[in-house]
């Protein structure tokens, strides 16, 4: 007989592991199945995003960021520091041990909160049951009332260009150098490919990223991009647009790649190559063919706006499904789907999930971009603000980007807020609440914000949809 619980989720990440504490929180006697290994041979909980994506690539991006400033941003403040140099081996493993902390919090509030662990990969059978395969092979099958899929999503690989997790790697790869590539090439101008690149180049490699689109970060707000690939281009990043990777090869410890573009074929020689083309719902064994769940096109788990998948007592979340591969987006599918499980009102707006890009500067938006407005036929107002104007962005020697707020040309409402400049990672949540609560524009420019902040970018933006900023001319 096997053991039966309420509630099973199969996958420990951001989304699957939120979903089984909220789902013990509600009363409901919860199993978590994950089988992510961690560096010390272990259970290491919390998916990709703490172990090889969101936290430890901050981590490296803040640590990066540190050094970078010594020899760009400190002289102007009047500080000088001679010889700093980087030891890489305390540079990766102040990471490795932030990982390790927050993994095993995870462990710590499966716990507190009776959530039950199981090690090992977890597969759907008919009836709501779920073998469980250890990494020696060894097979258990538990049950449930309830099971909710969080498999998340793993690295696309291309077919002429293999991960070998040595010259040719993915994001975890590029989290583990053991010395600054001298020549670093990256394939994909996205999240993961600008940050990475960021890291490395800051330490002083010579990065080049071959981006296939002919538009520099199409999925954001067209004025925003435009800005941030200024600044790109100042930092170093040599980033080609609609170039196209046909070939890499592995010859005598540098990587050989051939790509096209629209003047030809062209050769680049690198160290490292980081392969960051997007990534794909991981459903591989995931399901028995006997289930009933159904997967579309692009392999990810069918799901209703409930995160059900039509098979009575079946849910799934986050990258496994529709919708943005964020972890907080999964996060909050979990909570959702816990409460609905508990028969209590759960919610989750995918249109109100907010992006973030951890560069220099940063960027971050959520809602529609202008493009997306103009298309659908949607009445808009615009309204802009530099962070050039602002006064603590100007104290900070990083007076660059701007914040930019589309609202409705009848009803106000706010549509959409792009931002790229300092600390937008923090100032887009200020949009996102009142978005939410389907706020104006004339909402956010009569609340008083504090000076001197940076939150006042967003004010003075919200000010100049209507033509009536303080601080520039309109």
């Amino acid at each position: 007989m096997s053991e039966k619980f309420d509630v099973i989720v199969i996958g420990a990440g951001p989304a699957g592991y939120v979903a089984a504490i909220r789902a013990a929180q509600l009363g409901l006697k919860t199993a978590c199945v994950d089988a992510f290994v961690g560096k010390d041979g272990k259970q290491a909980l919390g998916g990709t995003c703490l172990n090889v994506g969101c936290i430890p690539s901050k981590a490296l991006l803040d640590s990066s960021k540190q050094y970078y400033n010594i020899a760009h941003n400190l002289p102007v403040h009047g500080i000088t520091v001679e010889g700093a140099k980087v030891d890489l081996g305390t540079f990766i493993g102040r990471k490795d041990k932030i990982v390790k902390q927050f993994t095993g919090g995870i462990g710590q509030l499966f716990k507190a909160n009776k959530v039950t662990p199981f090690f090992g990969k977890g597969k759907l059978l008919k009836g709501n049951e779920v073998e469980i395969t250890g990494n020696d092979g060894s097979k258990q099958t538990i049950s449930a009332t309830n099971v909710i899929l969080a498999s998340g999503s793993v690295p696309i690989e291309l077919p002429f260009a293999k991960f070998d997790n040595k010259f040719i790697v993915d994001n975890a790869g590029a989290l583990d150098f053991t010395e600054v590539p001298k020549r670093l090439g990256v394939i994909g101008a996205g999240v993961i490919g600008l940050e990475l690149g960021s890291v490395w180049k800051r330490l002083g490699s010579d990065v080049t990223v071959l981006e296939a689109l002919p538009d520099f970060l199409s999925v954001a707000d067209a004025d925003i991009a435009k800005i941030a690939a200024k600044e790109f281009a100042k930092l170093g990043l040599n980033i080609k647009l609609g170039a196209k990777l046909t070939k890499a090869e592995i010859k005598k410890n540098e990587v050989a790649l051939t790509y096209e573009d629209k003047d030809g074929a062209h050769e680049l020689v690198v160290d490292k190559l980081l392969v960051a083309v997007g990534r794909r719902a991981y459903t591989d064994g995931l399901l028995a063919d006997d289930t009933g769940v159904k997967l579309d096109e692009r392999g990810r788990i069918v799901v209703d706006e409930h995160n059900h998948t039509g098979v009575n007592g079946v849910w799934a979340i986050g990258d496994a499904v529709r919708g943005p591969m964020l972890a907080h987006k999964g996060s909050e599918e979990g909570v959702a789907v816990a409460e609905w499980i508990a028969g209590k009102a759960g919610h989750i707006n995918l249109d109100t999930v907010p992006w973030v890009i951890y560069t220099e500067p940063e960027i971050a938006w959520a809602g529609k971009t202008e493009k997306q407005l103009k298309d659908e036929g949607v009445p808009y107002k615009v309204g802009t603000f530099p962070f050039a104007a602002i006064g603590r962005a100007v104290a900070m020697n990083e007076a660059i980007g701007q914040v930019k707020m589309l609202a409705h040309a009848e009803t106000d409402r706010i549509l959409g807020v792009h931002m790229v400049g300092p600390g937008v990672s923090e100032l887009i949540a200020e949009c996102v609440v009142a978005m939410e609560f389907k706020g104006s524009s004339e909402d956010l420019a009569r609340i008083v914000h504090a000076h001197p902040t940076l939150s006042e970018a967003v004010h003075e933006a919200a000010l100049s949809v209507d033509k009536r900023a303080i601080h520039k001319g309109n």
